[in-house]
């Protein structure tokens, strides 16, 4: 389990007011991978006073303290995660554009093998799949 992000925004020094920590619980409570306006509607629901360019703002701070990760799924969309939130990969459904996480240990397995074979160590990645559901017969 990772430390809050109000905890690890603290330890980084950044000064964290109440919008800004309304806004941290918005993100901390998300199980999806919200975009900016999301996050508003979210933040605002617990804080009617944000405004959507203080979310901006925040978003912006969080990305560039590494407390976020920024995901583009090729929808013109910037949504965003923990990042700390435990290692996984997304399938993104490219017609109701629903996001599924997964975690294969193969696929793990296999990338560790191609980053060896290639002479390199693996320090990280980021694996997006895009599809369609199947038809059924």
């Amino acid at each position: 389990m990772s430390k809050p992000i109000i905890t690890r925004c603290e330890a980084m020094g950044l000064r964290m007011t109440g919008q800004r920590r309304t806004i941290a619980r918005a993100i901390e409570d998300s199980e999806d991978h919200p975009d900016v306006e999301e996050l508003f509607r979210r933040a605002s629901a617990l804080d009617s006073g944000i405004s959507l360019a203080t979310v901006y703002r925040t978003v912006k701070l969080f990305e560039e303290a590494g407390i976020l990760d920024k995901l583009e799924f090729g929808d013109g969309r910037a949504r965003y995660e923990d990042a700390e939130r435990d290692h996984h990969d997304h399938l993104i459904d490219m017609h109701s554009g629903e996001v599924i996480e997964f975690v294969d240990a193969e696929i793990e397995a296999l990338q560790e093998k191609i980053a060896k074979k290639l002479g390199y160590e693996l320090r990280g990645h980021r694996l997006e799949l895009y599809g369609v559901p199947l038809r059924k017969r």
